[in-house]
């Protein structure tokens, strides 16, 4: 086969989009002269993160079912349908060798048109518990790309690969940085133990205010705070933290997380299957908040999958405000505790996920 063809379809957050991109890399990588398209939903971030990577994007005018307002359901069999036309006269235009689903709004119209063309795909599952959509097109899919156990609950048996979910290539390269030397670029104190908060590529509401709440008693405790806040509550953050000086440092959105993660002595997360992917080669011990309405609750689910081994803690949503900020200074006390959960969480690393994704999606091409 010359030169390879393939979509990559999905996104929604950054949860969707890293990974996307990091497969898309490794293929160029492995298969020099292949071509990418990534399509994406109309209005999402993918449509402005993507090419931002030097790829190329078209997008689809389609959002997902609204389980808050069922009203707001009315227009989408409308929508899914003008989706289907649209990725079928995408598939005829690119004429692609295999297309690849990441989850997210337009992840499904394509892959179910490419199923119906007899087009090779691939479902990359990043959660331990599979949404509907990916159950669905799992029974026609070429191979599902898994990073946990027990997942024949939801695919073929014969189908499923441990993959594990692909990171950013800063995150999967990470050395053991000089700790003082990234707390200085920080600017932040040296031999003082750091907190670093994130709630996702958007930010997260409830640990964004119980973080808020408890600044005080964090700081009186001795540690200084990363605090990513996503882009809404960042201008109350500034506000909080101003009291505090330089042993708060506010961003809305962190770039350089492998440098975050570094400078990191424990780390607050939601369980999104991208930011425990990271973590666990990062190796810092986490305290997990899953956001509770994921679909199927799979945040609980992921995070559930460390805690069992002793790799993480979690927190409820609804018990953060309660319970948060006491967990996080009886942890940073306790550096056996610390040193446990490092260990475990750090066994559970995949470093090269993107090229065995990869090598997969080359391997259903070829045939």
């Amino acid at each position: 086969m010359e030169n390879l063809r393939v979509i990559i379809a999905g996104g929604g957050t950054g949860g969707h989009i890293f990974p996307a991109v990091a497969i898309g890399n490794a293929l160029q990588r492995l298969r020099p002269g292949t071509q990418l398209l990534f399509v994406g939903a109309l209005g999402k971030m993918e449509m402005e993160r993507v090419p931002q990577e030097g790829f190329e994007i078209v997008g689809l005018d389609i959002v997902g079912f609204n389980r808050t307002s069922l009203l707001k359901n009315i227009s989408l069999p409308v929508k899914l349908l003008k989706a289907r036309f649209k990725a079928v006269s995408i598939l005829k235009s690119f004429n692609p060798n295999a297309v690849v689903g990441v989850g997210g709004y337009a992840s499904f119209p394509m892959l179910q048109a490419a199923q119906g063309m007899h087009i090779p795909t691939l479902i990359q599952e990043q959660n331990s518990f599979a949404g509907k959509s990916n159950k669905i097109l799992g029974k026609r899919a070429k191979a599902v790309c898994v990073a946990y156990g027990n997942m024949e609950q939801f695919f073929p048996a014969d189908k499923i690969i441990v993959t594990g979910n692909p990171v950013r290539k800063s995150i999967a390269d990470m050395a053991a940085g000089d700790i003082d030397e990234v707390k200085q670029w920080f600017g932040l104190e040296n031999g003082r133990k750091t907190v670093l908060v994130i709630g996702g590529s958007l930010g997260a509401k409830s640990i964004n205010e119980a973080i808020d709440s408890g600044l005080r008693q964090l700081i009186d405790s001795g540690v200084q705070v990363i605090w990513q806040t996503g882009t809404p509550y960042f201008d109350q953050a500034v506000k909080s933290a101003e009291q505090f000086g330089e042993r708060v440092k506010v961003v809305s959105f962190i770039k350089e997380m492998a440098l975050a993660y570094t400078a990191a002595d424990v780390v607050i997360s939601r369980a999104g299957a991208l930011a425990i992917a990271e973590l666990c080669i990062a190796g810092k011990p986490v305290i997990f908040v899953p956001y509770p309405h994921a679909a199927e609750d799979h945040q609980k689910s992921n995070a559930m999958a460390l805690v069992s081994k002793d790799a993480a803690m979690m927190v409820s949503d609804s018990e953060v405000q309660k319970q948060l900020i006491d967990k996080v200074i009886a942890l940073l006390r306790d550096e056996d505790r610390q040193a446990v959960m490092s260990q475990n969480i750090q066994a559970m690393a995949i470093k090269d996920a993107d090229e065995r994704i990869a090598h997969k999606i080359i391997g259903i091409a070829n045939k």
